[in-house]
């Protein structure tokens, strides 16, 4: 099987290895900062039409591939796909960012039609990738976890505090319950069918993990998370899971302790020397650089990486951004990085 191939750096960690030289891979490596994916983009029109174009995404999801040979190669997908596949209608606004209709707020999700058909690109896309993927190249899918994305589906939109959906929790906890339970069976099967397409590992994005309060994260992050690994491991033991709770400073231990991922990122925020000293012995983690150090270069860029790489020197390691590559980032900073980590 394609996953035991022993050149497999990046799958290897995910598994407990230590490597004196991490892999490295960067979240958001395919987007906006690369030059062949604007130019596939103005052709091809919008996001979506890229994201459910399996020649395309396949593409996307190949370019820093190409260009960097980075480690790992991420799934070019958004986390969206999973209500759209529950029935809410997805797109995307130029300059504004996604939107889904009716939300939430307003209306009862179990009146949804579901539409799992939606998500059938992706698994062409993901068999796509497997064939053309170096060797070499380990593969990440990935999805929303329940939270994050219940909190598009409520508001039917992004939001700085998520207030709307924070609200329905306390105040109807019944009703969120369900919707969150129904977001987390769904995406058991969306990340299982990307692992029976070929993905080697899968990430779980909680990217507004951060906005609850410590009984509110127990609930509605910890919780819905610990199923999803848990119903992964039972159909898929040898896929290992990254969880990712952004925001989640302290909690991360307790989260690293009951979802009992394969592996942890960490965002920007978080001590590297903290989490080292704090997260379970041998958990690998993967993370944490700044964007904005990446997109600044010179000596913060240096200093940054030179911390992080100290820190987790004796733990299996993932190097990562603390979250995805912001659009102004120089081509010429990410071969700076590579170089750094890498030694070169």
């Amino acid at each position: 099987m394609a996953t035991e191939l022993p050149n497999r750096k990046l799958l290897a960690v995910l598994r407990g290895e230590k490597f004196d030289m991490p892999p490295v891979w960067l979240m958001r490596q395919a987007g906006r900062y690369l030059p062949e994916y604007r130019e596939l983009r103005a052709e091809k029109g919008g996001f979506l039409e890229l994201a459910y174009d399996s020649d395309a995404a396949c593409e996307i999801t190949l370019q820093p591939i190409r260009r960097f040979g980075f480690d790992g190669a991420i799934l070019f997908s958004d986390i969206l796909v999973v209500p759209h596949a529950m029935g809410q209608d997805l797109w995307f606004e130029t300059g504004e960012g996604p939107r889904l209709a009716p939300k939430l707020s307003e209306n009862d999700w179990r009146d949804f039609t579901p539409a799992p058909e939606r998500l059938e690109p992706v698994y062409e896309t993901v068999r796509k990738v497997r064939a053309a993927l170096p060797a070499e190249t380990t593969f990440l899918g990935f999805a929303g976890s329940p939270w994050t994305v219940a909190t598009y589906m409520v508001a039917g939109q992004g939001s700085k505090d998520h207030a709307e959906t924070r609200a329905l929790a306390y105040s109807d906890p019944q009703k969120f319950g369900e919707l969150i339970d129904a977001i987390t069976a769904t995406t058991i099967d969306y990340l299982s069918k990307q692992i029976e397409a070929g993905v080697d590992a899968v990430q779980l994005f909680d990217s507004w993990a951060g906005s609850l309060s410590p009984a509110q994260f127990e609930r509605w992050v910890i919780a819905p998370n610990a199923k999803i690994v848990s119903e992964l491991r039972k159909r898929h033991p040898e896929t290992p899971i990254i969880g990712f709770p952004k925001g989640a400073g302290a909690k991360l231990v307790a989260y690293a302790q009951e979802v009992k991922p394969d592996a942890i990122g960490l965002d920007e925020t978080v001590d590297p020397v903290w989490a080292n000293a704090s997260l379970p012995e041998g958990l690998p983690v993967q993370g944490n650089l700044d964007p904005l150090a990446l997109m600044a270069g010179g000596e913060a860029l240096e200093d940054a990486v030179a911390r992080i790489l100290a820190a987790f020197e004796n733990r299996p390691h993932i190097f990562n951004l603390g979250h995805g590559i912001l659009q102004h980032t120089p081509i010429a900073h990410v071969e700076k990085l590579l170089n750094l980590v890498r030694g070169g």
